[in-house]
């Protein structure tokens, strides 16, 4: 990932911009840790969030007019927050604190003059910068006395002209700043900023302060703005001005940066979809709880919508743009981290965070681009997908695949393509799909092949073009023929790999020419739309009018059509981390109490995995009595199994041709295994060929390993980088497995 594109992404995602409260606060008050406190009764620490970032907090805090809530996303569910009575709550009733250390001296001096909110502002920011500032005014704090009257208790404002004093501030109360005591004042001091209270027409005639940095004409003098009534924007006035001084002081721009100085608009987007209506609560100066209670209607707003809905972004407990930056680190360094990487090939690549980003984040793009350039660099993990690869080679390899015209005819106007995952799932349904078609509309050919999904997800682009190219040679040899594809990820996959071909979904012929005889109909299902289906409204349309067709009645989970969850499958994440795309299943699993239908296998597996009654639609289509909802995902051995005597059985009762392919010694081998063993196979992705060959090694070589405890044998074999280990015993002339693991350490050593 270039720093080009790191930032590009950055910007894309909203989480860290400002809630819309203090964006529009002019002085950015943190009002959502304030009500974060506030809910939390700590009222002392909720202090210390308006102490930070207010001048003069004591007297601020009890007149500010609050126009952040205008912009509270509250106020379309309720009302908005009432943040000006707690922040006078929170006036009265916390710890006060001293005022915030000064920097060093900057040895600049500054003269303000005037003793409003924005003179007494100004000189509490620039104080705290280290400026030497000194205040005119015959009686500090005269004009918010006057303004104000009783809405200052006592004692309150000679509290904070005193931590004016504790900074450093100096009070002159003899000089009257006349037009040419402001003359010798811009002589003397480094900068002067005049309170628009200070204002006259003989001391300023005609000269409008400039909007973004408060100055004038006249070099060095800046002047807040007349007519303002609102006592938070003049603290800001103040506020501007000293940013400006500190620029004009340094001898740099007085512009550039300076467009979220003031209120600004966000990005921020928070959703009030499940959020429930609920009325201000009116807070009393005398009851802790109604400040509580006001304080807790806060939404605490974040985005984070892509979270909420992805079990894969919520597991590594941050969100994109944190994730970015970790990938982007990750690069730079020479075999990444085990976390990182981990993380990056745990995304489904299924889009979904594109499809409720409100920016159109995808987490996809970025992990697959980070996929690309680990395996380019050398960098990707060999455990991580070489399981997938393997399996997609051998669904690719010549045990496996058929490409045939339709039998007793030399030419197809159309060719079946079903998946490899369900010529591993369900032989029995794709034999039973494909005779129906035969039947139906003629002469269909048949091309049995893996369209790549699992390369390009692994970021295998050398292994997927290699795909490509394989199925481009057989699609042709059959003579470019219309391809009637099943599984849902085919189609997507087959688009790319495929452009020229003509490619429609099963669901839609089926549509189109009717559904098989002999459909009983009737009964009650929740719709599970595979993830790949996100952006095919046809396909989804086309399932629910089958559906109809059938009698059957269906619901909708809450995350359905475009915005449905992934099982788990997508993007290899079974295999790269196998406990997280469990939880995956769980989560997905839980949206329906009814049965799931759905129309890819492996939805179907993962849910059957963790205990979900599920049907693919071809359970449906073409019923038997061994495809119900309650029956178990195939093994990995088993759906390699599948594969072969699918293949064989359809060459030879369809095509009449005989198998007389050479057969791998170890399919001798007579082997049983122990339901554990099977159990700790299926999740460590070990195949019954993959024991076989190690019983075969250690009988031909003579070697292996003897408890002496239980009488078992220990054996490994090396066919590759992976080793595989078996615990077995004899048994019956053969051999029972009890264990098997496998790793990619080489053992050596004699003969034990």
């Amino acid at each position: 990932m270039e720093q080009a594109d790191l930032r590009q992404w950055e910007r894309q995602c909203i989480q860290e911009e400002t809630p819309r409260c203090v964006a529009a606060c002019p002085i950015h008050v943190d009002a959502k840790l304030f009500c974060s406190l506030m809910g939390q009764r700590r009222w002392d620490k909720a202090w210390q969030v308006l102490a930070k970032t207010m001048p003069l907090p004591g007297v601020l805090a009890r007149l500010c007019d609050a126009p952040c809530e205008s912009a509270c996303v509250r106020k379309d569910a309720g009302g908005a927050v009432e943040l000006g009575e707690l922040e006078r709550y929170c006036a009265e009733n916390a710890k006060p604190v001293p005022p915030p250390k000064p920097l060093p001296s900057r040895g600049k001096r500054v003269a303000v003059v005037g003793d409003g909110m924005s003179g007494l502002s100004g000189a509490w920011e620039m104080a705290r910068r280290g400026f030497d500032v000194t205040l005119y005014s015959s009686e500090p704090g005269r004009h918010l006395r006057e303004a104000l009257g009783e809405r200052l208790p006592d004692g309150v404002l000679e509290r904070e002209l005193a931590s004016l004093v504790t900074l450093g501030v100096r009070f002159d109360k003899e000089m009257k700043v006349s037009p040419s005591v402001l003359d010798s004042l811009l002589e003397e001091a480094d900068a002067v900023f005049l309170d628009s209270d200070a204002i006259s027409s003989d001391l300023l005639p005609a000269e409008v302060p400039d909007e973004i940095t408060l100055g004038v004409p006249r070099l060095g003098l800046f002047v807040a703005p007349k007519g303002e009534a609102s006592p938070v924007l003049q603290a800001a006035a103040g506020r501007r001005a000293a940013n400006s001084i500190e620029r004009f002081t340094q001898g740099v721009s007085m512009v550039s940066g300076r467009e979220r100085e003031g209120a600004y608009a966000t990005r921020l987007f928070t959703s009030l979809e499940k959020v429930e209506s609920v009325a201000p609560v009116a807070v009393e100066s005398d009851s802790e709880l109604t400040a509580r209670d006001e304080a807790r209607r806060c939404l605490q707003c974040e985005c984070l919508e892509c979270v909420k809905v992805c079990e894969y972004l919520r597991h590594y407990k941050s969100y994109p743009k944190v994730y970015v930056r970790q990938i982007y680190n990750n690069e730079s360094i020479v075999m990444g981290t085990r976390q990182a990487n981990t993380m990056i090939n745990s995304c489904m690549l299924c889009g979904l965070c594109e499809t409720v980003c409100p920016e159109d984040f995808d987490m996809a793009e970025v992990c697959l681009q980070a996929r690309r350039t680990m395996v380019e660099k050398g960098k990707m993990p060999p455990s991580a997908h070489e399981f997938a690869l393997r399996d997609m080679a051998f669904a690719n390899g010549e045990q496996c695949v058929v490409a045939e015209h339709a039998p007793g005819a030399d030419a197809s106007e159309y060719a079946f393509f079903p998946g490899c995952q369900l010529t591993a799932s369900d032989p029995d349904g794709v034999e039973k799909a494909y005779a129906d078609l035969r039947g139906r509309i003629g002469n269909v050919g048949l091309l049995l092949h893996c369209c790549g999904a699992p390369a390009h997800w692994a970021g295998r682009e050398d292994l997927e073009a290699e795909t490509a190219a394989s199925l481009v040679d057989k699609w042709e040899a059959l003579g470019r023929p219309k391809l009637i594809v099943s599984c849902p990820s085919c189609v997507k996959t087959l688009r790319h790999q495929l452009p020229d071909a003509e490619i429609t979904s099963h669901w839609s012929l089926l549509r189109a020419i009717g559904l098989p005889q002999g459909i009983a109909g009737g009964g009650a299902f929740a719709v599970n739309d595979p993830c790949a289906a996100r952006h095919e409204p046809l396909m989804r349309e086309d399932v629910r009018a089958l559906l109809d067709q059938m009698e059957i009645a269906v619901t909708e989970p809450e995350l359905t059509g475009q915005t449905t969850e992934c099982c788990g499958y997508g993007g290899l994440l079974s295999e790269a981390n196998p406990q997280l795309a469990k939880r995956v299943a769980q989560r997905r699993a839980a949206a329906a109490d009814e049965d799931f239908v759905t129309y890819c296998v492996m939805c179907r597996d993962q849910m059957a995995r963790v205990g979900k009654r599920a049907v693919h639609l071809y359970d449906l289509l073409f019923p038997a009595r061994s495809r119900c909802a309650c029956r178990p995902s195939p093994g990995y051995s088993d759906r390699r199994e599948n594969r072969i005597r699918l293949r064989e059985r359809l060459l030879r009762e369809l095509w009449r041709k005989e198998m007389d392919g050479e057969t791998d010694p170890a399919d001798a081998i007579d082997v049983s295994f122990t339901e554990e063993a099977l159990e700790a196979m299926d999740e460590r992705r070990i195949l019954k060929t993959d024991i076989r060959k190690v019983l075969l090694q250690a009988r031909n070589s003579g070697k292996w390993f003897v408890h002496r405890e239980t009488g078992r044998f220990l054996a490994s074999f090396r066919p590759s980088i992976v080793t595989y280990w078996a615990v077995f015993e004899n048994h019956e002339g053969g051999y029972l497995v009890h264990d098997a693991w496998s790793h990619r350490m080489r053992i050596k050593g004699g003969q034990p």
